[in-house]
């Protein structure tokens, strides 16, 4: 707390109010009922803002402003032989971390006709059939065990051009999860399936939509 020779606290209002008559006085033509106007808003501030808050706030700011000093961009103390460990939970922000599957185990779960009631959900976007024609989404037909963006006829979005990998059973579960944290930038803009079944019958579904399906491992 700042305080005056007298060991008396800094008012902020007796300062605010001192440099209100201030500025007044250079303006001799403004009118009382302005004068009025504004020491009405300062008392009434001063009823409304704690004495303590504002005197601190202000004080702080003044002193930010004045002995102001860059930040800089990286510390300039490093520490030799510390690491940062990843603890490989993803977060929205973050390159996430795929866990070991045991994709064997996975698609032991999955049931074909059951993965025929969950692409359901994705026919608003797709169709999965030979020769079928590309909507919102490409064609899904022969998709396990193709490479992610290489349908000639369908605009990708640069994210998935640049993956460019095998749709392998364990890449398309991992993509399945949470398509838009598993590619950065994919037009896809499904939520994804939380539930391994789901997951893996639809993995079977789409496989079994190929002129040649993909050996279960």
């Amino acid at each position: 707390m700042f305080k005056t020779p007298f060991e008396d606290p800094v008012n902020i209002y007796s300062i605010i109010h001192f440099i209100e008559n201030g500025i007044l006085a250079f303006f001799p033509k403004v009118r009382i009922i302005h004068v009025l106007v504004i020491s009405f808003s300062w008392e009434l501030l001063e009823l409304i803002i704690p004495f303590n808050w504002a005197n601190e706030s202000f004080l702080n700011k003044f002193a930010d402003i004045l002995f102001y000093v860059e930040k800089p961009k990286e510390s300039a103390y490093k520490i030799e032989g510390l690491e940062v460990a990843t603890t490989g939970v993803s977060t929205e922000k973050e390159t996430k971390v795929v866990q070991a599957v045991d994709i064997k185990a996975l698609l032991a779960m999955g049931d074909l006709s059951h993965g025929e009631k969950v692409f359901k959900k994705c026919t608003a976007c797709h169709q999965i059939a030979d020769g079928g024609k590309n909507m919102i989404g490409p064609n899904l037909w022969g998709v396990i065990g193709r490479t992610a963006g290489s349908i000639s006829d369908y605009k990708y979005s640069k994210a998935m051009v640049a993956y460019a990998k095998e749709w392998s059973f364990e890449e398309m579960n991992s993509y399945l999860i949470k398509p838009q944290a598993y590619i950065k930038g994919t037009k896809m803009a499904f939520a994804g399936l939380r539930k391994e079944k789901d997951r893996a019958s639809v993995i079977l579904f789409m496989n079994s939509k190929s002129s040649s399906p993909k050996p279960l491992p």
